[in-house]
């Protein structure tokens, strides 16, 4: 080869290599091509800012939102930003604001309870797995749906248990979570109530006042005044009767039982939980339903009563959640029991679904009267897990009960006693304003013969004068009503029978008619419900004048 063809060679090989060299300058100056993929809006809270051109914050966007991101990334002021596009517009966001995968969207670690949590097994049923105390930390795992960039359930581990509880009883700052609800006024009020002496049902300071939405269904529309008569299982059967009485006097709607010392159908909850309630009724739940689809159908607004835990049968097939003495359980349920709460609300769900109650209203939502005396004796035991006060436990379980009723689309409403109305928590755990806080309807007992015959300075059995007296009871229940921010509906019972003490007073129309009134002129004006424990037609006939009256 001569020297020539080698020089040759050697300058191809040369211009080659330049070529090469050019080439890849070109390349790696050259624009990228754009590649865009689906992420997922995300962060540790449920708003996201979005950046414009100039990297002006301009807009939100809630997290758990898809959207289209550009490949490359962007650098303004030793910031990096990743290029969105979302509704034909783009935007900057911060790279950290996003994800790949839809269940990493939720980026807070823990959150801590402001309002004590009942922790669910599964995001799908009222099953209670345990509970999570005020200021409790809880460890965030995972959530179900989004709504506005809020999970409606966290999944939480606390402790040794994994399971579910609702987003809007939680905050990310502890200290937050462990203030009291508008502790300059509201918290104020409550604080440092108490009775004379200890009763042993708990402090109005320690339970919740924070706003709580009520209920409000289109499909499922509660009358502004509820006027009902109560109906027994046992009368509910004749129940053509008392449509005629209800049509003819203006009332609107009915409060029937489900379970009131026995049941009122063939319940499959209480199969499961409570087979001697089941084995008490003989009618089925289809025939139970005829009889309310009836009164429906006449355009009656229909309340399903559950006397919650003064039952003997549950007592009976579940021991170790009744109260017991000396080992013995005795025939109340106690309300710290999980158990029973669970027996309730899914007999409340149940009638719902498949009976179609518009309303569940809870009796004896409360420990029994007495528990004074039974607290301060060491051989009764309340079985109280998880350490509340019995103030406390009833409140709890409303907000329990409150929560699953809504979700099955039906209103709750809890009975409590006239004593409530007191500025104390009352020692069987009832204490009107956390009560009202958080149902959508209240529904107190002030019958006049249940009062201490010579109560507020009265020189006579104040059953003798039912509108002063109902006045002054009403005038306190509706200042209860002004010291929360959420007041339930009141709609209260009154008193459709004759009086059982001496001196025994015939209530007839006047009588029932001055109750109402009463009432009605203390503020109290959502309506009322006539108890008279036999559901006795006659009397409703005698008294049904008192109906026909317009008290707004």
């Amino acid at each position: 080869m001569g020297k020539g063809h080698f020089i040759k060679k050697l300058l191809i090989f040369l211009l080659l290599i330049g070529c090469g060299f050019i080439t890849y300058l070109i390349y790696k100056n050259m624009p990228k091509k754009l590649v865009m993929i689906d992420m997922y809006t995300a962060g540790s809270s449920p708003i996201i800012t979005l950046y414009d051109m100039e990297y002006n914050d301009v807009d939100i966007l809630y997290r758990g939102v898809k959207v289209l991101v550009y490949n490359n990334t962007f650098i303004n002021e030793d910031t990096k930003y990743k290029k969105i596009s979302y509704n034909e517009k783009e935007y900057y966001v911060l790279p950290e604001n996003l994800v790949d995968n839809y269940k990493d969207v939720v980026k807070e670690d823990i959150m801590y309870v402001r309002t004590p949590v009942t922790i669910y097994s599964d995001i799908d049923t009222p099953d209670i797995l345990g509970f999570s105390p005020k200021g409790a930390a809880l460890n965030i795992v995972g959530f179900d749906n989004i709504v506005k960039g809020i999970p409606t359930m966290y999944k939480v581990k606390y402790k040794d248990l994994e399971g579910y509880v609702y987003s809007k009883y939680l905050l990310n700052n502890e200290e937050d979570a462990l203030k009291n609800y508008d502790e300059d006024t509201t918290y104020l009020i409550h604080k440092d109530r108490k009775f004379g002496y200890e009763l042993y049902g708990g402090y109005a300071s320690e339970l919740d006042y924070y706003p709580y939405e009520k209920a409000n269904f289109e499909n499922n529309v509660m009358p502004e005044e509820v006027r009902s008569l109560y109906l027994t299982a046992t009368a509910v059967s004749n129940v053509d009767d008392y449509i005629e009485i209800a049509k003819e006097s203006n009332i609107n709607a009915f409060v029937v039982d489900i379970y009131d010392g026995y049941l009122a159908y063939q319940s499959e909850v209480a199969k499961e939980y409570s087979p001697s309630a089941y084995a008490t009724s003989k009618r089925s739940i289809e025939d139970y339903k005829k009889l309310i689809d009836k009164l429906k159908n006449n355009n009656f607004y229909v309340i399903g009563r559950i006397v919650a835990f003064n039952n003997s049968h549950f007592a009976k097939d579940n021991p170790e959640d009744a109260i017991s003495n000396n080992g013995s359980p005795t025939t109340w349920v106690s309300a710290f029991s999980r158990n029973a709460w669970e027996y309730n609300v899914k007999l409340a769900i149940e009638a719902i679904e498949e009976i179609g109650f518009n309303e569940i209203q809870y009796d004896y939502v409360r420990f029994p009267e007495a528990s004074y005396t039974w607290s301060k004796d060491n051989s009764y035991d309340f079985k109280n897990k998880y350490n509340e006060s019995k103030g406390q436990a009833i409140q709890n379980f409303l907000f329990y009960a409150t929560d699953k009723i809504h979700e099955a689309g039906g209103y709750i409403s809890a009975d409590v006693f006239g004593e409530s109305a007191n500025t104390y928590v009352t020692a069987y755990g009832q204490y009107f304003p956390a009560i009202s806080n958080i149902v959508d309807v209240i529904s107190a007992m002030p019958y006049p013969d249940h009062f201490n015959k010579y109560a507020y300075g009265s020189k006579e059995a104040v059953w003798l004068h039912p509108y002063e007296l109902l006045s002054k009871w009403g005038s306190d229940a509706f200042q209860r009503q002004s010291e929360i921010p959420t007041p339930a509906k009141a709609r209260t019972w009154i008193q459709a029978y004759d009086t059982i003490y001496e001196p025994y007073v015939t209530y007839g129309p006047d009588q029932v008619s001055d109750q109402i009134k009463a009432l009605y002129n203390a503020g109290l004006k959502d309506g009322y419900i006539t108890w008279n424990a036999m559901s006795s037609i006659s009397k409703y006939k005698s008294i049904s004048s008192a109906f026909k009256k317009d008290y707004r």
